[in-house]
């Protein structure tokens, strides 16, 4: 998924892409034993038991409130009310963030999918170039590039940091000094006494389930949210991207963990702490990707432009900073 139509001409060109932008999103929520849209859709009230009382709350909106807003809380009460935000922001967000209340969550500029309170096509990413690669191997062209130019790559391999200053690194217990760096992990691996302190994210524990039939999910729906105090926060039919031809289909389910490093967290004190390891790199050491740039906003597009911009600087002997793009700073 992206806006930049750029990047979506670029990987195209290498990986055929078909356009999914018809594919939804739905929440269920328990209190109402419904699944509404996501973004919510105005239809969705029509379905709601308590559609007087939130028509009420939407009638107090205000946009300066919403403007002035300081967390995630503030922001979606602001935007659609207190009751449409207990049912379906609240609790997924504490369970997605590992927090007791929303008002921790204070960068939330990626957390509509386009806007709050959708009205027209139900698709999520109706106004985005929203695609998935035709061929049945995925991005897999993509990602063997690099084999096909005889590059070296080394896999399952660890790495030492010897020399932080002077790019020295000891790799399979042979020291080698590098010219450039590009790193994509997060930016405090590269300190081990943690000076500012570890630097937090989220993981994901994956189940699969397999299911004796061609398609379980409604026709373009995608994905499943649960809003509710279940411990997963949703299920993929994946057959819905990779048009897969199958008796059976396969779903997966996400629980949020403290396993692996998936989410940088929204939060400033945490991003701050993170340019702060950055600001320590040397020249000619990037930092890049969602984990390396510390976002959670990074999506897969913002990566290849980062990779792009980076290339620039790299042809003409140009070195800007650890991020290639100053968005990100």
């Amino acid at each position: 998924m992206t806006h930049n139509k750029k990047i979506y001409q670029y990987l195209n060109k290498i990986v055929p892409l078909r356009k999914c932008s018809d594919h939804e999103f739905l929440t269920y929520v328990e209190t109402d034993n419904q699944f509404y849209h996501y973004p919510l859709h105005v239809t969705d009230l029509k379905k709601m038991p308590d559609k007087k009382k939130i028509k009420k709350e939407l009638k107090k909106r205000s946009l300066l409130k919403i403007k002035n807003s300081k967390n995630m809380e503030d922001f979606w009460i602001n935007s659609i009310g207190k009751t449409l935000y207990n049912k379906t922001i609240n609790t997924y967000n504490k369970k997605m963030w590992f927090v007791d209340s929303t008002k921790k969550i204070d960068t939330f500029n990626w957390s509509p999918k386009g806007a709050t309170l959708k009205s027209g096509p139900r698709a999520a990413w109706d106004k985005a170039i929203s695609c998935y690669p035709k061929k049945l191997n995925g991005y897999n062209d993509f990602f063997d590039l690099p084999k096909k130019r005889n590059l070296k790559i080394l896999f399952n391999t660890n790495f030492k940091l010897i020399s932080l200053k002077n790019k020295i690194f000891e790799i399979n217990k042979v020291k080698k000094k590098f010219d450039i760096v590009i790193s994509t992990i997060s930016p405090d691996t590269y300190f081990k006494n943690k000076i500012y302190g570890e630097l937090k994210f989220i993981g994901r524990d994956f189940h699969k389930i397999v299911f004796p039939s061609k398609e379980i999910f409604p026709k373009n729906v995608y994905f499943l949210y649960y809003a509710n105090k279940e411990k997963f926060t949703r299920l993929v039919e994946y057959k819905k991207f990779t048009k897969h031809k199958s008796n059976t289909t396969l779903i997966g389910m996400e629980i949020p963990s403290h396993k692996g490093k998936h989410y940088p967290l929204p939060i400033k004190k945490e991003i701050e702490k993170s340019k702060k390891y950055i600001s320590k790199f040397p020249k000619w050491f990037y930092s890049i990707g969602r984990a390396g740039t510390y976002r959670y906003e990074v999506d897969i597009d913002d990566c290849i432009e980062q990779a792009l911009k980076l290339k620039d600087e790299i042809n003409n002997n140009f070195f800007e900073g650890a991020f290639p793009i100053k968005k990100w700073l």
